[in-house]
């Protein structure tokens, strides 16, 4: 009996050590992925990926580089643009005024109080120009020859940044991906369309231009214009301009991004510049 007590007791001791030994082995192996099946994810083939479109450079042309634009346009053979004015810039402005092509002199027609306005997009419309302003939710209307102020009027967006027409109803961009359609009449928002990119929504929409039959609109802190579709919103085609800004760059290190879109009808022409850039550039698209 006691024999194989003995030899129960050494085979029991045995046991224990070789399931030690595997736990610490075990232990010490490093932890292995779960093995998962898994399955590619699914392309939504219904979503098809916006092209990148093509543009070439045809001229470019001085630009006050003391100007931070927000808005651009083509009016009567003249290039209107309207400027904003940051606080920690001492030299800029919330104004309008003339860009002069073969200069680069920026003409001011009408200047607006920095310390409480900060000037945003402009149109024209029916010989009436409309001024926005950031956060105010207040836009101003000058007679577009004079420059003389008629009225001004509130909104309901939080925020005032690009303006475009289709010859019948402003367009407005606030920053987000939606844009306001507005009627010139009594200024009431009439239909907001939503602005999509590969079926997501893009926001950042900032300054717009209205070119044929399609809303162009510059894409804040890029180099991006996107081409919408403004029954649908869906975004066609975008250009990557960020060429020009470099070359931009290179004369006037302390500028920022690209905004500003105009487009002379009578020349079918189309012009961009962006903030505090020493140049305006023509493209062909």
């Amino acid at each position: 009996m006691e024999a194989a007590g003995l030899y129960n007791k050494i085979n029991f001791s045995r046991w224990i050590g070789i399931t030690l030994l595997a736990i610490v082995v075990a232990a010490c192996e490093p932890n292995q992925p779960e093995k998962k099946t898994e399955t590619a994810p699914q392309e939504n083939k219904n979503i098809e990926l916006v092209p990148m479109l093509s543009y070439s450079l045809v001229a470019k042309y001085p630009h006050d580089i003391n100007s931070f634009t927000e808005g651009l346009l083509f009016y009567k053979g003249q290039l209107l643009e309207s400027t904003g004015a940051p606080e920690y810039l001492n030299q800029t402005r919330s104004a309008v005024g003339i860009a002069d092509l073969k200069t680069g002199e920026f003409k001011k027609k009408i200047e607006i109080d920095k310390k409480i306005y900060f000037g945003e997009g402009i149109i024209v419309m029916n010989n009436l120009l409309y001024q926005l302003t950031y956060t105010n939710q207040v836009a101003f209307v000058y007679d577009a020859n004079t420059f003389e102020k008629k009225i001004q009027f509130n909104y309901t967006n939080k925020e005032g940044w690009g303006m475009t027409t289709d010859g019948t109803s402003i367009i407005m961009s606030d920053g987000t991906e939606n844009l306001t359609y507005i009627n010139p009449s009594n200024f009431q928002s009439t239909k907001t369309i939503q602005v999509t990119e590969n079926g997501f929504a893009l926001e950042h929409l900032n300054e717009l231009e209205f070119i044929n039959g399609f809303i162009y609109a510059n894409v804040w802190m890029t180099q991006f214009i996107v081409k919408i579709d403004p029954n649908t919103g869906k975004v066609l085609g975008k250009f990557d301009l960020d060429d020009l800004y470099r070359d931009a760059k290179a004369k006037n290190i302390n500028l920022l991004e690209m905004n500003g879109i105009a487009y002379d009808k009578d020349a079918n022409k189309i012009y961009i510049t962006g903030k505090l850039w020493p140049y305006l550039y023509e493209i062909k698209i």
